[in-house]
């Protein structure tokens, strides 16, 4: 624990932890003032960020790339859920289906082009598991399709919800959550070895936490991150509207970002390290996650927590975003090599989203 408390002291940006109490507290004392509960809790999500990165990266050394990456895309992840589960609960499925976009097609497009782009501008080349990111984008590609089939029907239909895409919408949700768990299978048990990393050296010579003290900050933080989340969500939207951000934008873009700030603050310091494999593994596992479990978990939790059933239709340009990043992925991790341009490629294809998000928002 003296290791946590003397990276503590090193790093000033982790002073902004002060706003995590601030944060939650503020929820109940200034009820009102949603803009300032918008800004304590981006600042708070910061350091907790930080933190976060910092113990997974702990837990990576010891157990290899492929199983921090996943640690981190789950834990990560944990956080969209809980936002989801509470949304859910509340009956604003569009909120839950936005925010299941904008975190695929964020973690897709932002994290993989930033870690391209960070890690180029320090190394000339970078290399990394190409058999890996093939593998997750083809299961993204696959759970895009799964989500492209019910919009697909509901929109011939005409309706926003008939009983045949919610039962369709069910059984693909079990599909897909049985091949997110052969996909955990294969990976990390039957051919562990097709996803070792594709370096060696790992680049930077800073000492990591014990693996105990890394656990344990990777718990706490992690149900910080949902206390201040649930803050941020509370707030975020009466805060768009004073602030002239459209409701699209802050679904697709402020949410996803603000979710996923923890894994981007691991998969661009890696990157630095010049250990892509990681960074790969956590943006496009943290989206392969979200598609084929997150998702799917939340359908068949809606006919439990939420007043009716929630299928798998999505408005016609989340599902476009969607299909251009998974695409864009394959094209990008395709040859296993990166530098710095592969990253703005990516980034300019995510802001061209957020830009069309915040001056038209899509039908819905």
């Amino acid at each position: 624990m003296s290791d946590a408390i003397a990276y503590f002291r090193r790093t000033p940006i982790l002073w902004l932890i002060v706003f995590v109490p601030i944060a939650i507290a503020g929820e109940h004392i200034w009820p009102d003032a949603h803009t300032l509960l918008f800004l304590l809790s981006v600042a708070a999500i910061v350091p907790l960020a930080a933190l976060l990165s910092q113990a997974t990266e702990a837990v990576a050394a010891r157990t290899g790339d492929t199983v921090g990456a996943l640690l981190n895309a789950t834990l990560g992840n944990l956080t969209e859920l809980v936002i989801a589960l509470m949304a859910l609960a509340a009956g604003q499925y569009l909120l839950v289906k936005a925010s299941i976009a904008g975190a695929i097609v964020t973690n897709t497009l932002f994290m993989l082009g930033g870690s391209f782009l960070l890690g180029g501008l320090k190394f000339h080349l970078q290399e990394f598991n190409r058999v890996n990111a093939r593998f997750l984008a083809s299961l993204l590609f696959m759970a895009t399709i799964a989500v492209l089939v019910p919009s697909l029907i509901g929109a011939a239909d005409g309706q926003p919800q008939t009983a045949f895409t919610q039962q369709l919408s069910a059984g693909l949700s079990v599909l897909l959550i049985i091949t997110y768990g052969l996909w955990m299978l294969f990976s990390l048990k039957t051919h562990r070895e097709l996803f070792v990393s594709a370096t060696s050296e790992h680049g930077g010579d800073e000492p990591h936490w014990p693996l105990a003290t890394g656990i344990i900050v990777l718990l706490v933080v992690t149900v910080l991150v949902a206390l201040v989340s649930e803050v941020f969500v509370g707030s975020v939207q009466v805060a768009a509207e004073e602030l002239g951000m459209t409701p699209a934008f802050v679904g697709f873009v402020v949410v996803a970002l603000v979710g996923a700030a923890a894994e981007m603050a691991t998969a661009f310091s890696a990157a630095r390290k010049d250990r892509l494999d990681l960074s790969v593994g956590i943006a496009l596992g943290s989206a392969v996650q979200i598609a084929l479990f997150v998702a799917p978990l939340l359908v068949l939790l809606s006919y439990v927590l939420g007043p009716q059933p929630m299928d798998l239709q999505f408005w016609p340009g989340a599902i476009v975003m969607m299909l251009v990043a998974t695409m864009a992925a394959t094209l990008l991790s395709n040859g296993g090599r990166s530098a710095w341009y592969m990253g703005v490629l990516a980034l300019t294809v995510y802001v061209i989203f957020a830009m069309t998000l915040f001056l038209l928002p899509p039908q819905v």
